[in-house]
């Protein structure tokens, strides 16, 4: 049994039935603790099934990532992931009735019916991403605000309780504050580092980065240390500041261009470079820019290409795609997007 901690995925291989007891059991026990009423409890209950039946019957095995988040409001959020052969005329199969496999056909048009949100991406060969999020209360209760899309994705090692990566993510009416740390290592003590680094990056308010970066520096110097990089968003400049040290991995893209921001060598807690400059980042009128942070325990050599059609998804696809092609799944692996008209 795992404490659900918000923000952070909890991962379920879905290897063959067998699998899918424990599955059911946990996200039964989540929909509780979150106090939701009796109809919805079986409701979650009933996708969940379907879900798992469906990596099963069509891909052979799977991956269900789940997760208690606040983005874009207070939900129970699932991720199922696969590499079967893909689903054609997907339109078609979300009908109650519809089976490619001599069944009753229930399992896409059920979760389509009775998730809160439900988007389903899926490639010929590739495989197939499918996000269903059950909100906490009404969703009228949390009308839709203008503002940046934020995802994340937070995946401790295989076999660990607590995840060594972390970030903290502040949007507020100026703009956007972002840190990704990645403990060295993995487990309690990797954990330890990124929390002390989060929380003095939470209060502290000096303006350029690299002494940020300092500060956290000093008050990190009693744990085993980290890399972390920190992204800042201006909404009135429309701008991006950008500084790192070690192996945090971000890029920025456009319609038009992508670009990766390479951060300085070093290890937070232990050693820094004795200069380090922010990077400026120019938003464009009128343009989507997405941003992308992934500690090392996603691969960096990833393109957009092997995603068609994938920007028009909710960022969480996105996030699920890059972990479910380059996760290494020997370290704790992270994923920050944020996307910003």
């Amino acid at each position: 049994m795992e404490e659900w901690i918000t923000g952070r995925q909890i991962s379920f291989n879905i290897e063959d039935r067998s699998y899918l007891s424990l599955l059911k059991r946990e996200v039964h026990r989540l929909s509780i603790q979150c106090g939701l009423p009796e109809k919805k409890v079986a409701e979650i209950d009933i996708v969940v099934a379907e879900i798992g039946s469906n990596i099963i019957k069509h891909a052979g095995t799977g991956e269900v990532l789940v997760m208690l988040t606040d983005q874009p409001q207070p939900a129970i959020e699932i991720i199922a992931i696969d590499s079967g052969p893909g689903i054609t005329e997907l339109a078609r199969m979300m009908q109650d009735g519809m089976s490619t496999s001599k069944t009753l056909g229930q399992g896409l048009g059920a979760i389509k019916r009775l998730s809160d949100f439900l988007q389903i991406y899926s490639v010929k060969g590739w495989g197939t991403i499918l996000l269903s999020r059950f909100y906490i209360k009404p969703a009228e209760q949390y009308p839709p605000k203008p503002g940046p899309e934020i995802r994340t994705l937070l995946v401790p090692k295989p076999g660990e309780k607590v995840c060594g990566d972390g970030f903290f993510i502040n949007p507020d009416k100026a703009g956007i504050r972002i840190f990704l740390g990645d403990g060295l290592g993995h487990g309690i003590e990797a954990n330890k580092a990124v929390t002390a680094a989060i929380s003095s990056f939470r209060y502290c308010l000096l303006p350029d980065l690299g002494e940020v970066l300092r500060q956290i520096n000093e008050d990190v110097k009693r744990t085993r240390g980290l890399v972390g990089s920190i992204a800042i968003y201006n909404y009135r400049l429309r701008k991006w500041r950008l500084c790192g040290v070690g192996n945090i991995h971000t890029r920025m893209w456009t319609a038009a261009a992508s670009k990766t921001y390479l951060p300085y060598n070093g290890i937070i807690g232990h050693n820094l470079p004795r200069t380090m400059n922010e990077q400026e980042v120019e938003h464009g009128p009128g343009k989507e820019q997405i941003l992308i942070m992934c500690s090392d325990g996603i691969k960096t050599r990833w393109e957009m290409m092997r995603y068609p059609g994938i920007f028009r998804y909710d960022m969480s696809i996105l996030a699920a795609a890059i972990y479910k092609d380059n996760a290494r799944k020997t370290d704790d692996m992270s994923v920050v997007i944020v996307k910003v008209k």
